[in-house]
């Protein structure tokens, strides 16, 4: 069982950047593939980026590829997302998410834990 809390979202304008963190409490943090996704108003929840459990390989969805950057910190039960170059279609609420098996992967439905959400929008 792992718990979820997610902090750094707020406003900031096209061009842009944030740093989102993803706080685990839970012992088997560390035996976690962990993901970003995020949910626009209107539309489904989509596939951001994830990164395995020794952050030796990630993956990045084709919009933010370039731009985002997912990294983990298991002395502190941390992942974060940077997030530069920030868009008006970024805007959306972003998720944090644990899955306990041992390949990334890309759709929501393969990851068991979720924290509460945190906003980012971004104005043009």
């Amino acid at each position: 069982q792992v718990q979820l809390v997610e902090s750094g979202g707020g406003l900031v304008q096209a061009g842009g950047s944030l740093r989102l963190s993803c706080a685990a409490t839970g012992r088997t943090y560390i035996t976690y593939i962990m993901g970003w996704f995020r949910q626009a108003p209107g539309k489904e929840r989509e596939f951001v980026a994830a990164i395995t459990r020794s952050g030796g390989s990630t993956s990045y969805a084709d919009s933010v590829k370039g731009r985002f950057t997912i990294s983990r910190d298991n002395a502190k039960n941390t992942v974060y997302l940077q997030m530069n170059s920030l868009k008006p279609e970024d805007t959306a609420v972003y998720y944090c998410a644990a899955d306990p098996t041992y390949r990334l992967r890309l759709t929501p439905s393969a990851y068991d834990y979720w924290g509460q959400g945190t906003q980012v929008t971004v104005s043009s």
